[in-house]
């Protein structure tokens, strides 16, 4: 028998704190998903050139800042004096875990290898009262939560479908899947629920599809309008 989620509500995720509608991985976009109600709000972590980390999607600060260059050549002094629009900055992961703190659910998107251990040490460090998991295309990286902190939460987020993608996040002791909203279907939700994972799908704007993916049962849904979920 299919697992049941643990409530029939969906989580409602806001992609990059609430990108539609604020500067995407900043405090004002963490903000915004808290105002809306998310249950979770997901954020891509990255490290600078002295060994800080901070929420930053991309390799290079260009597309969303007003300075230019690749975030692992830049200080976090550096960081600190670019504009992510409407005179947001680029947050540290510290700052992000204390405005989230008590107050919405962490996924935090370990973008590079290596930043396990330093990302786990500060949610411990940081006292973060809430749900944190770790998540992350680079499947290895949730190896390394495991093997530090056995009782975290990990989401094995896949671009392409292995051929069992239940089997493989087992592998890895994963508690939860992360699947293309082009890839998720019905059967394949039920065989991961099989597996006691609990199936997150991305990214979902559209209000059709939203609808759509619910009927799926899906356990959460990461939008950039987490609002219409």
């Amino acid at each position: 028998m299919a697992k049941e989620s643990p409530h029939r509500e969906v989580l409602r995720i806001g992609h990059r704190g609430a990108c539609g509608y604020r500067p995407e991985n900043t405090l004002a976009s963490i903000e915004h998903a808290i105002n809306l109600g998310c249950h979770f709000t997901e954020v891509d972590v990255r490290r600078t050139s002295d060994g800080m980390l901070v929420l930053l999607h991309d390799e290079r600060v260009d597309r969303t800042t007003n300075g230019r260059g690749y975030i692992a050549e830049l200080t976090v002094e550096d960081t600190q004096k670019l504009d992510a629009d409407t005179g947001q900055k680029v947050p540290t992961l510290e700052e992000a875990l204390a405005i989230a703190s008590g107050r919405i659910g962490l996924i935090l998107e370990l973008k590079v290898p290596g930043l396990t251990y330093d990302a786990c040490a500060t949610v411990r460090g940081s006292g973060f009262n809430g749900s944190v998991i770790f998540a992350s295309f680079l499947l290895e990286e949730l190896q390394h939560v495991r093997r530090i902190d056995p009782k975290a939460q990990t989401l094995a987020l896949f671009k392409r479908l292995p051929e069992d993608p239940g089997a493989t996040a087992i592998s890895l002791q994963a508690t939860h899947v992360g699947i293309r909203i082009d890839t998720v279907t019905k059967p394949l939700v039920h065989r991961l629920h099989d597996a006691r994972l609990l199936v997150f799908v991305y990214t979902v704007d559209n209000p059709a599809a939203i609808k759509r993916v619910k009927m799926l049962g899906v356990d959460g849904i990461i939008s950039d309008f987490p609002d219409r979920v």
